[in-house]
């Protein structure tokens, strides 16, 4: 898995604004990363601080290889990586120009899961703990699926990151009162007029950002002007919290009448120019006027900042008390650190081990083929008499044996999941156990060769903890290694049925999305930052 993009934090407001990329362009722009060779899936989250693209490498066919080998990665597969940032950084600066590049931040593999699921706990949102960006995320993902760019691989890492950011608003007070850009902007109003109430505050634009600004605007006493481009959407804005609606064609009046004017619509370019201003400012007569911009793009000239008695905030100017409201939020801020940390250890982990379910469902096929074909044989001379009951006895038996025998090596195979010397271990397995030569010499063993791998093969069940992972094994502490800890956390999108390629070893149902030789190598080569 790949990450590329710009945010708040990489990007100042004039640069992000060259990418702000609509909804109803989001098709055509995961459309467009898609049809390059090099990317197979695609997602891309557009908010008012972010435009990110997460993307899955495109899977080629592996060449073939001498039978039970598990060859290293090859310089083909490195270059995946590489060519996929490439092709993600060409997108974005095609969209926003070649003053974006210097801007771009990328991650590779396991860096990129961890930063996707930090962005969908708001640990990476300039308003630390703020809630739209899981609704965001959604919508992202929603769109991904309507376009299909979509697929398993990327998929199942999006919907963790769903299921992390809800975890950290369960299990943490980081969202504990008002913490949004609006509720920022109106904090802001608030350090200008000590108190709201008998002021005048208008609204230009009515979609969810206006909406949270207008109810807290009204909360503080503040009598509430509503200028859409839509009249139906400002009436029912209006209305919805005891405001004034009035149509796009007074919006001049309206800022004369304002004390506050916040501005959040999804228009393209300036709807409040210098020229208004200076208009307004004469009817005002020496009244100040202050303006709240939280678009992206912005919908205030920055110029209105130059003329007397105005003054102009963005988005990138509520810095200072987001500052103040991250100090007041810092330990549950650190409490969601450590839950996201172990929620990409456990994906890496989980991806990993998957990657080795065709040695394990190879290692079982084997046993369980030469047990079979024994009692096969041993039922067609000296034990054919036996009865219907009996045959079935000896039909458990096999299984309980296969279990029994295999639980000690398949436990520690998949122990071995993130050791750097897995791929010669398997290897060597596959090669002394003859995995991929040697035939399948029955139904019953053909039929657990399909991938029908269950909990038999561990014992009983491992107990989930109430976010679903396994819990650690016996002893072991958290941040241990591999070895020791509980190799097997569980995905509630896992359901533990593995495929096989027709004619070839079997695969897993998915490659993992992690896997990657050098990530900050692959990172510098696209030109990109740390993100």
């Amino acid at each position: 898995m790949i990450f590329v993009g710009l945010s708040h934090k990489t990007a100042p407001i004039e640069v992000r604004e060259r990418l702000a990329i609509g909804r109803d362009r989001l098709p055509e722009v995961l459309a467009r990363l898609t049809a390059h060779p090099a990317i197979g899936e695609a997602l891309l989250l557009s908010t008012c601080n972010r435009v990110e693209i997460y993307a899955s490498p495109r899977q080629q066919a592996p060449a073939p290889s001498r039978p039970g080998s598990v060859p290293p990665p090859s310089d083909e597969d490195l270059s995946r990586d590489n060519e996929a940032l490439r092709a993600a950084v060409a997108t974005l600066v095609g969209l926003g120009g070649d003053a974006v590049r210097g801007h771009l931040a990328g991650r590779v593999g396991s860096d990129a899961v961890l930063h996707l699921f930090r962005v969908a706990a708001s640990l990476d949102s300039m308003v630390v703990g703020e809630p739209q960006i899981l609704g965001q995320m959604k919508d992202a993902i929603e769109v991904a699926r309507g376009a299909k760019t979509l697929g398993a691989r990327l998929g199942r890492a999006a919907h963790r990151a769903i299921k992390v950011g809800k975890r950290v608003r369960t299990e943490t007070a980081i969202g504990a009162g008002q913490v949004s850009v609006s509720s920022v902007a109106i904090d802001l109003a608030r350090q200008i007029f000590a108190d709201l109430a008998g002021h005048t505050a208008l609204l230009i634009g009515a979609g969810d950002m206006a909406e949270a600004a207008s109810k807290l605007l009204v909360r503080a006493g503040a009598r509430l002007i509503v200028v859409n481009r839509s009249p139906d959407r400002a009436a029912a804005l209006a209305r919805e919290v005891g405001g004034e609606p009035r149509p796009w064609a007074d919006l001049e009046r309206s800022v004369i009448d304002a004390d506050i004017v916040i501005s959040s619509t999804s228009s393209p370019n300036y709807v409040v120019t210098p020229d208004l201003v200076r208009r307004a400012r004469k009817a005002r007569k020496g009244r100040s006027l202050f303006l709240i911009d939280i678009a992206v793009p912005r919908d205030i000239d920055p110029a209105v900042n130059k003329l007397d008695s105005v003054y102009l905030y963005d988005v990138d100017d509520l810095s200072q008390i987001v500052a103040q409201s991250v100090e007041g939020r810092a330990a549950e801020a650190a409490r969601a650190e450590a839950i996201v940390a172990d929620e990409a250890q456990a994906f890496e982990a989980w991806t990993l081990e998957r990657a080795l379910t065709p040695t394990i469902v190879g290692l079982r096929a084997r046993t369980r083929s030469i047990l079979a074909a024994e009692v096969e044989r041993s039922l067609s001379g000296k034990l054919r008499h036996l009865g219907a009951v009996e045959r079935q006895a000896l039909a458990m038996m096999i299984d309980a044996a296969t279990n029994k025998l295999l639980h000690v090596p398949t436990t520690r195979l998949r122990a071995m999941a993130s050791d750097p010397r897995v791929a010669e271990h398997v290897d060597s397995l596959r090669e002394l156990f003859d995995i991929d030569g040697a035939p399948v010499e029955n139904a019953a063993a053909s039929a657990l060769a399909e991938g029908e791998l269950r909990g038999a093969v561990d014992g009983p069940p491992t107990p989930r903890s109430a976010r679903g992972a396994a819990p650690p094994a016996s002893g072991a502490r958290g941040g241990a290694s591999p070895r020791h800890a509980d190799p097997r956390p569980q995905a509630a999108e896992d359901n533990g049925v593995y495929t096989r390629q027709p004619g070839g070893r079997p695969q897993p149902a998915e490659a993992s999305v992690m896997a990657v030789a050098n990530p900050a190598a692959a990172v510098s080569a696209a030109g990109l930052k740390g993100a």
